[in-house]
């Protein structure tokens, strides 16, 4: 064995994955790049991988190491059974160790031989109560995930799933920072447009801002953008509220 799948050095690359990618699709993309490679390197026989994401139990493929892989990893998710989705249903790593002897999944093993894959291995990661992750690796051999092997990508799996909380975990604070950012502009445009309407009108607030529903529901626009067209007719321009970063 050439290496140790699990370890400082995968814990160190996953890190670096982690600050070195803008979303959660590049994170996933690259994830699948990674272990691939490193699964290559400890088998020394090529491996492509797959990432599954299941959510609502329905699975879906999110990333690959290369085209081919998301290719390889499709089938199953359109025959709705195999390897990967058993180890998502069981939680547990399952290895299809040849194509032409194993009888679990006929239709799936059969598509997978034209394709030049003899053996799979779906490897589970937990990211979260409502949804769920799976590595799915393919090799071109027999015999290429042994016991050893899958030890070590269990291992290995629990790292990435780690790293994949925590991707999804800051995206989804970004998410909320961008909504709040938005929200704040729309609320100060609001704002704004109800102060030009006062002045126009010579009303209170309140009557400005029922002016203002009044034409968002007429004109069946909403409220932000009724906003925004009272502020382009006074300056003749887009309006845009500034906040410190």
């Amino acid at each position: 064995m050439a290496n140790n799948f699990v370890g400082d050095d995968a814990a160190r690359h996953l890190q670096d994955l982690l600050l070195g990618t803008e979303n959660v699709e590049d994170f996933l993309n690259r994830l699948a790049e990674f272990s691939a490679a490193t699964l290559s390197h400890t088998t020394g026989a090529e491996v492509e991988c797959g990432v599954t994401l299941q959510r609502r139990k329905r699975t879906m493929t999110v990333a690959g190491s290369s085209p081919r892989a998301v290719v390889l990893d499709r089938i199953e998710q359109s025959l709705g059974a195999g390897p990967c989705i058993e180890a998502l249903r069981t939680k547990t790593v399952i290895l299809l160790a040849d194509v032409d002897t194993d009888s679990r999944w006929p239709d799936y093993q059969r598509q997978l031989a034209a394709h030049g894959c003899r053996s799979t291995l779906g490897v589970p990661l937990e990211i979260g109560e409502d949804a769920a992750a799976a590595l799915n690796f393919f090799g071109a051999d027999t015999g290429l995930f042994t016991e050893d092997i899958i030890a070590e990508a269990s291992g290995f799996a629990d790292l990435a799933g780690r790293a994949l909380r925590l991707a999804v975990r800051i995206a989804t604070v970004q998410s909320r920072a961008e909504d709040m950012h938005a929200a704040m502009e729309h609320r100060t445009s609001i704002d704004l447009a109800c102060g030009v309407v006062m002045a126009q009108n010579r009303c209170s607030q309140d009557e400005a801002m029922a002016i203002l529903t009044r034409v968002s529901s007429n004109r069946n626009q909403k409220l932000r953008d009724v906003a925004a067209d009272v502020l382009r007719n006074v300056t003749g321009e887009e309006v845009r509220t500034h906040f410190d970063a």
